[in-house]
This record gives C-alpha cells, structure tokens and sequence, in this order.
C-alpha cells in the first residue's frame, strides 16, 4: 500500500480526489489533506508519504514554490492543474506528472500505475528542468528529460537529429548513430520542441533545422541528413520547408 498526501486549497477538489483514490486506486491509501501550502510544507518531510498530489495555484507558496521549501524530494510527485499552457508545457519537459482537473478517474488510475511501476523519485534534473521552465516560461532549455522503456533518459536538445513517429511512441534518432525509443507521441515531442529549429515534414518526421545537409528535389523530396539518414517530405510540407530553409539561420 502507498500513502499519499493530498495538497489544494479547495476543499471540493481534495474531497473529490479521496473519493476517486478510495474507488478506482486501491494500491493507495490517501493518510492526510491540506487545504493550506503552509501546512503541507511541515507535514510532508514529518508524514513521509510514497506519492504526494499536488496543487500548482495555492495562496502563500503555490506548487512550485513549496517544492523548493522542502529540504528533499523523496516521494513521487503527480501534480493536479486547471488548464495552463506554461505549466503544462514545463511538466512535458521534465516528464513529471499531472492530472488536469477536474480529475479525470481514467487519467487517474493511469497516473498512479505509473508511480506504483516506477523505481524511483523524480530525479534531481527533472526538478531542476521544471522549476526552470515554470520560471522562464518564453526561455529556451538546453536539456528535455524523456521517459523511454530502460528509464528517464537526459538528452541535450542539440543532439536530436531527427524524430519518427511509431504509434504512442517516438523514435528519435541522435548524434553518434544513437536511437531512443522514447514514450510519446511524435505529436507531444512537436509541442515540446517548437521552441526550438525543428519542423514538421512529413506525418511520420519532425527533423532538426540544423542537421539538414541537403534537400533532394522530387514529388515531395527528401532529406539528407547529418548523420547520412534520408528523410522523406510530403507534398503539403515542401513549400513550407523551402521557405524554412531558405530563411534558416543556425
């Protein structure tokens, strides 16, 4: 059995987060609620709790503030929001979980499978990424955390050649001759690097402005690649591409 705290400062939303722990999770046993950030930043390191589901807009300290307060993070962390692009987006970097309210029970149960699956806390990097990111929201990172099969893989951003999409998850290919596996969507990796020289040329290839060596004419064209690959273009992504790359500066 996991123990779990629950932090927000709505009373409804813990209430309606215990009923849906107590229905649908019973691998976890919900020991305490804290309407208040102040409280829970005294309670947790004393209660030590296996999972703590936690509230990012809070009065006082919100989420991310009272994780910096905590002198160690040695729990697993499932966040709980309302709809925020730059929060949503900092969580997608760091590969920490959420659950959007309101709650959703299948999301739910999905959440805490993948805590109770996993080996260990969020690592130091992946707290360092999100804080980062939620406070620098419009500033480029120079790292992504990306869950794959073996674990949570730390990967320079410049050294993603190229992604290829594989169903719900991502092939993504590195510097080096390397190949990652990583678990999401081609979809969700787009979103996570459109800050930085990636386009989208085909449905199946998100490609790295700055390791394209050489566009091949053709119906759509191709692609040669830094590291020798080829990489197809499909008709409705050539014209854009062009344009991209004759206005590409690295």
């Amino acid at each position: 059995m996991m123990r779990a705290i629950i932090v927000d400062d709505e009373p409804y939303c813990c209430e309606v987060l215990l009923t849906l722990l107590q229905t649908s999770c019973p691998q976890v046993q919900a020991v305490a609620c804290y309407n208040s950030s102040i409280d829970a930043l005294k309670a947790i390191p004393q209660q030590q709790p296996d999972i703590v589901f936690l509230d990012v807009e809070m009065p006082n300290l919100n989420g991310f503030q009272l994780l910096e307060c905590l002198p160690a993070i040695n729990f697993n962390l499932i966040f709980t929001t309302s709809y925020d692009q730059y929060a949503l987006k900092a969580f997608r970097w760091s590969a920490i979980d959420y659950l959007l309210k309101p709650i959703d029970r299948e999301e739910l149960v999905k959440a805490v499978s993948k805590v109770v699956n996993r080996s260990q806390w969020p690592a130091t990097q992946q707290l360092e990424l999100l804080l980062e990111k939620w406070k620098q929201p419009g500033v480029a990172i120079s790292k992504v955390a990306l869950p794959t099969m073996e674990g949570l893989q730390m990967v320079a951003v410049d050294a993603i050649i190229s992604c290829e999409s594989d169903s719900n998850y991502t092939i993504f290919r590195l510097k080096d001759k390397q190949k990652m596996i990583v678990s999401r969507t081609l979809k969700e990796i787009e979103e996570m690097l459109q800050e930085y020289a990636f386009t989208r040329v085909h449905h199946s290839y998100l490609v790295n402005m700055n390791e394209i060596n050489k566009y091949v004419k053709g119906e759509g064209g191709y692609l040669e690649m830094s590291d020798g690959s080829t990489i197809d273009v499909s008709r409705s992504k050539k014209e854009a591409l062009l344009t991209k790359l004759i206005n590409h500066k690295k």
